[in-house]
């Protein structure tokens, strides 16, 4: 045998055609996928040409607009970290994004093998109609935050080597170890033929880049000058760091025969537009150019991605700058002035808006123009808002846009309600329709009985429930014939079968929650009665405008901590007191309040309502379904479900309700045994309280003998997949779309 032939003739010749075999399955994606060969000898399938991108198709290049989907990677009862997504999972959610229309799906970080392997499987049983995606490469977001400094040894390192092991991952050819957290696996899958370009990066804290900067001023005062991306005269120090390691990412690519377009990650708070109606400092403390950094030798170019939302910074609200475009209504449309000033910074670089979107969640966070608050919205309108900011995107000449999110997830934590949610380590195990970001997603993850039992006034489906999976509770109360309770992961649902058929004209239903000591024994609602133990919560179903739940004043969240701890409006000493009779509305900060120095200019607090019931149904098969509905009747049958915070829970999952008292200046979450329901009628004619008439505990109404409805925690979690209506709004607008470009002046 001649020594000097390659490895492959000494191999056994058992084992020649598995080798064989091997090379052919790994490298097959290479022969599905029309490519073109650059004058180096490496492959392209898309590139960017001036502010456009273009596809390699049909033996030319085309303009290709990015209509997408960012796809998380946590599921119900799970943390992203556990990556607990199946590749029977992403099979399926692969077809549905399809049939939605998208043609590029992002991912933010480095998935599991299966993740790749059913892309790529997927793909090879769609030639016609792949799906690409975009890779994110996740940077240390957390140690950035707190070291400011992106330079910093451990920062550096821990991000150039995600670049590179997300490179090899992409490529089929990397053994990542198990790392808490992390995506781990042999990866052997050749993903990369499919790949639309990279994405590196998170959304930058702004204190973290000043920092940056002024640390390495000095270092930094000629720009890097790499193989495959420079930075150019005048980039900050952050800049040429991002520089850097888009130049690694290039290098390593080209190791493997491709190019595709580059970007990082960023967002409306480090834009490099100045914006004078922003009230908060920080959110226009800096900026990040992608015009600052550039390829010197990549012919897959480059290109700016920016997150950008309607409702966030607040100057989507108040600057004058912004007021130039109008809609149809002739209200300015602020969000597509700010594209246009955003583009206008990009003339010769395409620019895509890789997120956007609303929630279709109860709670609301950030308010709006046009009605594009985060939050507050049913599915329906989610849609409809949806595909106006895809039309506003794509009309203002931008080279694609990826909708936020594809799936529901239940980790995700919102700043007004993250203090709510005790202990934060099981926020996953639940969900809160208060928290707007766990409901994002086009495809909803409903908790385990939204579906099974659906809000109509109708028991039908209470009927199929096991017996053991409800509880009747002895009412004891005139006017209710029968009184059952259930739960699941979102909510208490309650059943009631009166004696006759309601009618908010003429009566009002109460029915008290007691949880734990404290809280209201008396109140205008008791008409004069009193109770041997507190409410904590009280809800209330009548006309519209009194259908609600509201917290007894001194549990009340929002008081005690806007109010009580932070000042931000005056808090009357009887609203502080136990058993002080006044039940409080429910409400969620939207907008604290900023003063100067601080901020440029005084700003008001700002709060919401959220705790009306909206009567109706959320059978998804009817065209009057609102997924915010919580409550219908129907003759003598009253149906209703109730968002566990509005209750005071802190955790279903553990029986963990907010203490009265606060621990070490924060809130504190304390057991219960579980929910008294104190059910009682208001006669409309008579001002009475029917159904309190016993005052055989000394003069009260005993509370304290009724029964508790109680369950046992949870570990594992139930829940419900189902396409939003959301989902086929959006697929009508990406439908629109078609294979469209925008018009190259944007208008």
């Amino acid at each position: 045998m001649n020594a000097n032939k390659g490895w492959l003739y000494r191999l056994p010749k058992w084992i020649l055609p598995i080798v064989v075999a091997l090379a052919v399955w790994h490298y097959w994606p290479v022969k599905q996928v029309e490519s073109v060969e650059h004058a180096d000898g490496s492959r392209m399938k898309f590139r960017t040409n001036g502010d456009s991108l273009e596809q390699y198709m049909d033996g030319q290049w085309s303009p290709f607009f990015v209509k997408g989907v960012n796809v998380g990677a946590a599921m119900p009862g799970h943390d992203p970290g556990d990556l607990p997504i199946s590749k029977e999972t992403y099979r399926k959610w692969f077809a549905q994004i399809a049939d939605l229309g998208s043609n590029v799906i992002r991912v933010y970080t480095i998935l599991r093998p299966e993740f790749y392997e059913a892309l790529v499987e997927y793909n090879e049983e769609h030639r016609d109609h792949p799906l690409y995606f975009i890779q994110g490469v996740w940077a240390p977001e957390e140690d950035l935050a707190e070291k400011r400094d992106a330079f910093n040894p451990d920062i550096y390192d821990q991000f150039e080597s995600e670049v590179a092991d997300a490179v090899n991952v992409v490529y089929g050819n990397a053994d990542i170890p198990e790392k808490f957290g992390k995506a781990s696996g042999a990866y052997r899958v050749n993903a990369g033929p499919y790949l639309m370009a990279w994405h590196i990066g998170t959304e930058w804290d702004p204190i973290a880049v000043r920092d940056t900067n002024d640390k390495h001023a000095e270092k930094w005062t000629e720009p890097f000058v790499g193989d495959r991306v420079s930075a150019k005269p005048g980039a900050s120090p952050f800049e040429n760091w991002l520089a850097v390691m888009l130049d690694g990412l290039a290098v390593r690519e080209a190791q493997y025969g491709w190019q595709h377009p580059l970007t990082f990650t960023n967002w409306v708070t480090t834009d490099p537009l100045t914006h004078p109606g922003e009230v908060l400092i920080e959110e226009d403390l800096v900026g990040i150019d992608a015009n600052h950094v550039g390829p010197v030798d990549w012919a897959a170019g480059y290109f700016a991605s920016f997150h950008a939302y309607p409702y966030y910074p607040d100057f989507f609200r108040f600057d004058e700058t912004l007021r130039d475009i109008p809609d149809e209504s002739g209200n300015p449309n602020t969000y597509r002035s700010y594209l246009r000033q955003l583009k206008a910074h990009f003339p010769d670089m395409p620019v895509m808006i890789t997120e956007f979107g609303v929630p279709s969640s109860l709670g609301i966070a950030h308010v709006g123009t046009l009605g594009r608050d985060q939050g507050g919205h049913n599915e329906t309108e989610q849609g409809r808002i949806n595909a106006s900011l895809m039309k506003d995107i794509f009309d203002e000449g931008m080279a694609g846009a990826i909708v936020f999110s594809w799936q529901d997830e239940w980790f995700k934590r919102t700043w007004n309600t993250m203090d709510y949610e005790l202990p934060a380590s099981r926020r996953k195990l639940w969900t809160n329709v208060l928290t707007n970001e766990q409901k994002f997603g086009l495809l909803g993850m409903f908790s385990s009985k939204d579906g099974p039992l659906i809000i109509d006034g109708d028991d039908k489906d209470w009927e199929k429930l096991k017996s053991g999976d409800k509880q009747k509770l002895n009412a004891g109360a005139p006017g209710y014939k029968e009184l059952w309770m259930t739960h699941d992961e979102a909510y208490v649902y309650l059943l009631a079968k009166l004696d006759q058929p309601f009618d908010p004209k003429q009566r009002k239903l109460y029915m008290g929650v007691d949880t734990i000591a404290g809280g209201n024994k008396h109140g205008k609602e008791l008409a004069g009665r009193q109770l041997d133990e507190g409410l904590e919560a009280l809800i209330s179903l009548g006309a519209a405008e009194e259908s609600e739940v509201r917290l007894a004043a001194n549990y009340d969240f929002h008081t005690r901590l806007y109010g009580k701890k932070y000042g931000m409006f005056e808090v009357g000493p009887e609203a502080l007191q136990d058993d002080s009779g006044v039940f409080a509305p429910w409400k969620l900060s939207v907008s604290l309040e900023l003063i100067p120095p601080d901020t440029r200019k005084y700003h008001p607090f700002e709060e919401v309502p959220v705790g009306q019931l909206k009567r109706g149904t959320n059978n998804p098969d009817l065209p009057s379904a609102d997924s915010l509905v919580m409550w219908e009747a129907k003759g003598n049958t009253v149906e209703l479900r109730i968002p566990w915070m509005l209750l005071g829970f802190t955790d279903p999952s553990s029986l963990q309700v907010m203490s009265y008292a606060d621990k070490d200046g924060k809130f504190a979450s304390t057991d219960t045994k579980g929910i008294r329901l104190v059910p009682w009628i208001a006669d409309m004619a008579t001002g009475e309280a029917v159904g309190l008439e016993d005052t055989s505990s000394g003069g009260m109404f005993p509370v304290s003998r009724l029964p508790v409805y109680s369950w046992n925690p949870w570990e594992e979690v139930g829940y419900v997949e189902r396409l939003k209506a959301s989902y086929g709004m959006m697929k009508q607008a990406f439908g629109e779309m078609g294979g469209n470009v925008p018009a190259q002046d944007g208008r």
